[in-house]
């Protein structure tokens, strides 16, 4: 098992610890993904591909909207753990254990729409990894269809690799939540440390440990248009309200 699926497998039952609100994230990241999809020229007759689900915060929002949704992951914890949320919404969503970065052999068919959201492909350390990831999502991306993924600012962020994330300090009716990271670099590598301090009922830590790899975005540009895109835009939080830069690339 990679340190990857080991992270997110360990993290699944918490994941929501990271949101004040999961139910009201996920139904304002639908909407400014639908407001995407839309711009793009989709509807909720698109067949939507979310090829790094986690624990449902976009394939359960897309699907309340009626949009087709498949939705893959590698962590069984956290499919686990999507699959009992989408039954709580009242959601339909085909759920399926698959590799990003071999997502044919898993899916035959090609989707309208593919997500990979909140960081999902620097979990690729290098840039052959990388290239993996973007072919092998390509290849499941419909001609006239889109790929849109979020990831972190690395453009800025590798101006002086902080050692750690601001925390997040949520106030709850029973306490407090905080969550924060630290980054540990090698390169433009780094170990990521997940610390989730949970004071509300009685005080709870935990941490959660993997690894990133920093990319750029013209990296990750040359990657999408050698690889099968035809079109690269990338869209930020000033103007998406998404807390990370988005990328859609069209096919």
């Amino acid at each position: 098992m990679s340190i990857t699926q080991s992270f997110y497998d360990n993290m699944a039952s918490q994941y929501d610890k990271l949101f004040l609100d999961w139910h009201s994230d996920v139904q304002q990241q639908a909407a400014i993904l639908d407001r995407i999809f839309r711009a793009n020229g989709f509807d909720n007759t698109a067949r939507v591909l979310d090829c790094a689900c986690g624990i449902g915060t976009q394939a359960i929002g897309i699907a309340a909207l009626s949009y087709d949704v498949t939705a893959s992951d590698i962590s069984d914890n956290e499919l686990a753990e999507a699959r009992a949320r989408a039954d709580a919404k009242g959601v339909t969503i085909r759920f399926e254990h698959a590799d990003f970065c071999a997502l044919s052999e898993t899916f035959s068919e090609q989707f309208d729409i593919v997500i990979a959201m909140d960081n999902a492909l620097p979990h690729m350390l290098t840039r052959e990894a990388l290239e993996s990831a973007v072919r092998s999502i390509a290849g499941r991306t419909a001609r006239g269809g889109i790929f849109a993924a979020s990831i972190r600012d690395y453009d800025s962020i590798l101006t002086d690799k902080p050692p750690y994330s601001p925390p997040y300090i949520h106030c709850t009716e029973k306490g407090k939540r905080v969550s924060f990271q630290t980054w540990d670099w090698k390169g433009d590598n780094y170990h990521l440390t997940q610390y989730i301090i949970d004071d509300e009922e009685t005080l709870d830590i935990s941490k959660f440990e993997c690894e990133y790899r920093a990319t750029r975005r013209q990296e990750l540009t040359d990657l999408m248009l050698s690889n099968g895109f035809i079109k690269v835009v990338w869209e930020f939080p000033e103007k998406t309200g998404f807390y990370q830069p988005i990328v859609i690339a069209a096919k």
